[in-house]
């Protein structure tokens, strides 16, 4: 009895032996994925940002130590502090003189910033603009000589019908007010999403335009449409005799919504950013950074991601989770030494400013980027140069998507400590 007594004791003991070594397995087993996880993710995405270099082993640098290493520059510390507040989803901002900056709101105003205060009446307020959603009162930019003929140019989405377009207007500033608006070019479809809207003036001294899809994909790749294409038109409004499709102003096509253009300040190359899919359309993620050249097709809605096809332009970073790029700027300035012709873009769902670092051999390749230091202001859209050097940007808290501060929307000022 004694015997039979052990031998189910010896039995119990087994048996608690193997659910402990089961239990251990399991654990280690789940060890193992989490770190094969974790090696893909920094293989695939990189250490500082889940995003990876297009068609390259993605590169995993310390990119300030790169920087400095191979710029031979040294490192500026920069203080980050708030230059005016009380905005109302800012989406554009442009510097007339060295102490007065203009800024689009959303709701359709444009407001004047002097010596960093608000001014409480805004120069102007569009009338008659669709407020749905994300469209509204958009892009501005300053013409080349504006100096001379102090034009400024603006993009806003207007119902028609049951349809809603984009359309570019430019106006005269005469410091206290606008004065004799001319219509560029207009009937741009348009949605409560995907509008684009930025506008920029080239080093060719071409307006560029950036639209949206208007919810509409396919739309991207028709050329008979002005909806998912990056525009160039002459400051008039005509169409310029050496843009890549006949009597056309499109200059690049395939994009789902960009919103951030600018130009390498040494070579000219032309890059973008651009919003990717969002579930509805496509599988979430997919933000690009592109370089643009005359008369391609970027791929939207045929190819997204790190899909390739013969006859499509390959995005140079793709980000996946979104960022939602939505700026675009390079860095001309040598204040900050250590980011000039650094590529910047402020970023809405990554709360980031993200900086790029491209060849100094091949400025159309990009080596390295990251998430700038110190950023934790909200949701990022616009960023600008001022005159003086320092880099601006702008918070979009109050858009519906953020978690506004009392002092929102703000305008923030990277500059020198000590200046």
């Amino acid at each position: 009895m004694f015997a039979c007594l052990n031998n189910h004791e010896r039995i119990i003991q087994e048996i608690d032996i193997l659910k402990a070594v089961k239990r251990i397995g399991i654990i280690v087993i789940f060890f193992i994925i989490i770190v094969a996880v974790a090696l893909w993710a920094t293989k695939y995405f990189g250490l500082t940002l889940q995003g990876r270099l297009n068609n390259n082993e993605p590169v995993v640098v310390d990119t300030l130590e790169y920087s400095s290493q191979n710029a031979k520059v040294s490192e500026v510390p920069y203080v980050i502090e708030p230059f005016v507040n009380g905005l109302e989803i800012p989406w554009s901002i442009v510097f007339t003189s060295s102490d007065r900056m203009l800024v689009t709101e959303r709701q359709g105003r444009v407001r004047v910033v002097i010596n960093g205060e608000l001014q409480t009446k805004p120069l102007h307020t569009f009338t008659q603009i669709s407020t749905q959603s994300e469209e509204g009162l958009m892009g501005m930019t300053l013409d080349p000589d504006y100096k001379t003929n102090k034009l400024v140019y603006f993009s806003y989405a207007y119902p028609s019908g049951k349809n809603m377009f984009v359309r570019v207007v430019r106006m005269i500033d005469e410091n206290d007010h606008f004065t004799n608006q001319d219509v560029i070019i207009e009937s741009i479809p348009a949605a409560q999403f995907h509008a684009g809207s930025r506008l920029k003036f080239g080093p060719d001294g071409k307006l560029y335009i950036t639209t949206g899809d208007a919810t509409q994909k396919e739309l991207a790749q028709d050329i008979d449409s002005l909806a998912g294409k990056i525009l160039r038109i002459n400051s008039d409004g005509s169409i310029p005799t050496d843009n890549p499709f006949n009597n056309s102003p499109i200059w690049s096509y395939g994009h789902r919504n960009p919103q951030g253009i600018d130009w390498h300040p040494e070579t000219g190359i032309l890059f973008e950013t651009e919003h990717g899919p969002s579930v509805f359309d496509g599988p979430a993620g997919g933000d690009e950074v592109n370089v643009i050249i005359r008369g391609a097709n970027y791929g939207w809605p045929v190819v997204s991601h790190e899909e390739s096809r013969e006859g499509m332009i390959d995005p140079k970073i793709v980000f996946t989770p979104a960022v939602a790029p939505a700026s675009g700027l390079f860095y001309k300035s040598d204040l900050l030494p250590q980011f000039t012709n650094n590529f910047f873009f402020g970023g809405l769902r990554g709360e980031a400013i993200i900086r790029v670092i491209v060849s100094k051999d091949n400025p159309s390749q990009i080596v390295a980027y990251e998430k700038l230091p110190n950023i934790s202001y909200g949701r990022i859209r616009e960023i600008a140069e001022g005159p003086d050097g320092s880099i601006y940007f702008a918070t979009s808290n109050r858009d519906g998507r953020g978690t506004p501060l009392a002092t929102d929307d703000t305008i923030y000022k990277i500059s020198p400590i000590n200046r």
